[in-house]
């Protein structure tokens, strides 16, 4: 964080061009369908354009959260009228279209599956090396995830503009579709004595990986086919979750590539 000249902090690195404000503008966006990751409204807001607003953002499916006035000051102290749009500094993707495309060129999809990830640097990070290695797509909530801006593309060394990140609305409901298409769900967790290389990643397969705090959420793990782990044999029991991803892509590819 750092404080700017008029007091209010702000988040290092957060430029304009990651959001926009007031309420007509924000619905001009909407209407010229912008890619928004989320819209913060003031809680206690309620007029009629706010309610217009709020119409527009569930028709097009785009997260809304209520918050205090003091959040929104602190991303902008200009004119926001209670309200502010966080901007995708990419276009999301149709992880229906994806699986097609796989399968209609015989390519066993690899799909990465990020649960409640919010840390941008280590999204950028797990992107950059999806992208490297070839993933064919990477899945986020709409809620809970980190927010797409121009620090997650830096981060990802551009890798964001070309790997197809598909927002879905409920990560449950998506897992389950994905196991109906024939992909094999394996989720990453230091809960399991089955090593990685173990599995077998050269089938259509999703990838699960969690957040440091607490891992994959508990609807997940139920949908899971298998779980692995890393091997570790260090000091210290665990990865920072972008190089945990790494770890396990890599595996993914080099049984893919014999």
């Amino acid at each position: 964080m750092e404080k700017r000249a008029d007091g209010f902090l702000i988040n290092k690195g957060e430029q304009e061009k990651d959001f926009i404000f007031g309420t007509r503008a924000v619905m001009e966006a909407i209407v010229a369908h912008k890619e928004i990751d989320k819209i913060l409204i003031d809680k206690e807001v309620n007029n009629e354009l706010v309610k217009e607003l709020l119409k527009l953002a569930k028709d097009e499916k785009i997260p809304v959260v209520r918050v205090p006035d003091a959040k929104l000051n602190r991303i902008t102290r200009k004119n926001h009228q209670g309200v502010v749009a966080h901007m995708s500094s990419i276009e999301y993707a149709s992880l229906d279209n994806v699986i097609e495309e796989c399968f209609s060129k015989g390519i066993a999809p690899l799909i990465l599956v990020l649960d409640r990830i919010t840390d941008v640097r280590n999204f950028g990070a797990i992107a950059r090396t999806a992208d490297c290695a070839g993933v064919h797509a990477i899945v986020i909530p709409e809620k809970g995830a980190a927010q797409i801006n121009s620090d997650a593309v830096k981060t990802s060394a551009g890798a964001l503009n070309h790997l197809p990140i598909c927002r879905v609305k409920n990560l449950y409901y998506t897992v389950k579709d994905l196991k109906k298409m024939g992909l094999h769900v394996i989720s990453v967790s230091e809960k399991t004595e089955r090593l990685m290389y173990e599995a077998d990643f050269s089938i259509p397969t999703a990838l699960i990986l969690g957040s440091e705090e607490d891992g994959i959420s508990p609807e997940l793990t139920g949908l899971s086919d298998e779980f692995v782990k890393i091997p570790m044999s260090g000091n210290i029991g665990s990865l920072n979750v972008s190089v945990s991803a790494g770890v396990v892509i890599y595996e993914a590819i080099r049984q893919r590539s014999k």
